[in-house]
């Protein structure tokens, strides 16, 4: 199936899709020896598509989804102290999959799953700046709370940062993340005197958990796929 060049690129690791257009601009893309165009598609299992005369890899076939991780669950794909886990949630996926990075026993929410290493690395290093989105209930002084929440926050010699704090009711919170230290958004709560009762993970970059049933999981669709690679 004919795709565009800039998600052939992406899918094979070469580079982003963003980087591919500039790829292609600087005429380093060729479709059967001759010079791609922006716009241009091709069909990897017909068509050689080359970059700098190197052959483009054939793409792996890898899975995504996304879970609704309950409370009660840890993080791992397997635990020595006999807690439930999030992987066996998605033992019904035929790929073998392991979580994108954490999201603590007493959270719930949006917890992606692949076996893609690239991504995983892309979504959980804080240099790529991959935005989590966390719904927050909690009990406390919420006005003395969120001037002390929209700065940086120091605990246990680590520096806290969210990237947006919003109050969206008598006792909720939207926080938005990129750095994903252990535990941060309760830390960071704790530290503005806040009380935790509830945290709820989303999104993540432009995947949204939606109305996706508790404890249940669905594939990505292509388009959220390629908003993660990009």
């Amino acid at each position: 199936m004919e795709e565009r060049l800039q998600k052939l690129l992406s899918a094979a690791g070469v580079c982003s899709r963003r980087r591919a257009e500039e790829y292609i601009q600087e005429g380093r893309v060729t479709i059967n020896g001759k010079t791609a165009q922006l716009g241009d598609r091709a069909d990897p299992t017909r068509d050689r598509v080359e970059v700098d005369g190197t052959a483009l890899p054939a793409p792996a076939d890898y899975t995504y989804l996304i879970l609704n991780k309950p409370r009660g669950y840890v993080t791992t794909m397997s635990d020595e102290k006999g807690r439930r886990t999030a992987a066996e949630l998605v033992t019904d996926c035929p790929a073998r999959v392991w979580p994108v990075g954490r999201l603590d026993m007493d959270s719930e929410g949006l917890l992606l799953f692949t076996d893609d290493g690239a991504l995983t690395h892309r979504l959980t290093h804080p240099s790529h700046k991959v935005e989590k989105e966390y719904r927050v209930w909690v009990r406390g002084d919420m006005d003395r709370a969120l001037p002390i929440l929209s700065a940086p926050v120091v605990d246990g010699g680590e520096t806290l940062i969210a990237d947006r704090v919003e109050r969206t009711g008598k006792n909720t919170l939207i926080v938005v993340i990129h750095q994903g230290k252990n535990r941060q958004v309760r830390r960071m709560c704790a530290a503005a005197g806040l009380k935790v009762e509830r945290l709820q993970r989303v999104r993540e970059g432009e995947v949204r958990l939606g109305r996706l049933k508790i404890g249940t999981w669905r594939p990505l669709t292509s388009e959220e796929i390629c908003t993660l690679q990009d």
